[in-house]
């Protein structure tokens, strides 16, 4: 992968390596798992594991903007996969949870998603897997600039 100071490949390119790369997880996950999109089963997960947490909180675990998080929330409440309900410390705040359905939902879907994980990192060695899951953490975790 070494070039000259002054070249841009494109297939070099970090962007569009994990680009190419979430697509070939993002065509995974919709052959296994149509009913929902990859955020909103993070979203019914997290929820899985925390319990009734707010909106704005659900959002950052899950790493979504207000607005994104709104619109999912809104879409699974809608298909009757969570509810929420205005915070008794502050009417200002919505807490989100799992309804029974929603709960059912993400117990049936856990070893399909474990699947798409295993499907998508099909070609690497445990090693390589791990390798590639530590690095990208490392990748998320710096700060902008």
């Amino acid at each position: 992968m070494s070039q000259e100071p002054d070249a841009y490949v494109l297939e070099d390119q970090i962007g569009f390596r994990l680009r190419l790369a979430n697509q070939r997880h993002l065509e995974i996950f919709a052959a296994t798992i149509p009913d929902v999109t990859p955020t909103q089963l993070a979203t019914l997960v997290k929820l899985h594991e925390l319990g009734m947490v707010s909106q704005n909180h659900l959002g950052r675990l899950v790493a979504m903007d207000a607005a994104t998080t709104n619109g999912v929330v809104t879409r699974l409440r809608k298909r009757g996969l969570v509810q929420t309900q205005a915070s008794t410390n502050d009417l200002r705040r919505l807490e989100v949870s799992l309804t029974p359905e929603g709960a059912d939902f993400v117990a049936a879907k856990m070893a399909a998603a474990a699947e798409v994980t295993a499907q998508t990192l099909r070609g690497l060695s445990a090693k390589e897997r791990d390798q590639l899951m530590t690095l990208l953490a490392r990748i998320a975790e710096q700060p902008p600039g």
